[in-house]
């Protein structure tokens, strides 16, 4: 796919209520200037991008959201528990627009 770029980063928690926790990575800021440059022209609600992710050996298509100075990537449930992942650890993540 056009447009893929690969990055470590730390996967942290944000609870959202009591019951619910969802896991983030934040994109390193020279990757997220690079793929919004590439995906103005196909930003869709909120200013996501459609992307497709893979970290290990999980691939899955989602979207990355802007936050404070760059975007940030949701990784699901699936996908923490295929990879063995937890709180703090620091996967390796290749991820592509799907749209561009």
């Amino acid at each position: 796919m056009p447009h893929a770029v690969e990055f470590e980063a730390e996967l942290w928690r944000w609870d959202a209520r009591r019951t619910d926790a969802w896991f983030f990575v934040w994109m390193p800021t020279d990757l997220a200037d690079e793929l919004l440059e590439a995906g103005e022209h196909v930003a869709r609600g909120f200013g996501s991008l459609r992307v497709e992710v893979t970290i290990g050996a999980t691939t899955w298509r989602t979207s990355i959201f802007p936050g404070r100075e760059t975007f940030v990537l949701p990784v699901k449930r699936a996908v923490r528990e295929a990879e063995g992942l937890a709180e703090g650890d620091r996967p390796r993540v290749r991820l592509s627009l799907v749209d561009a």
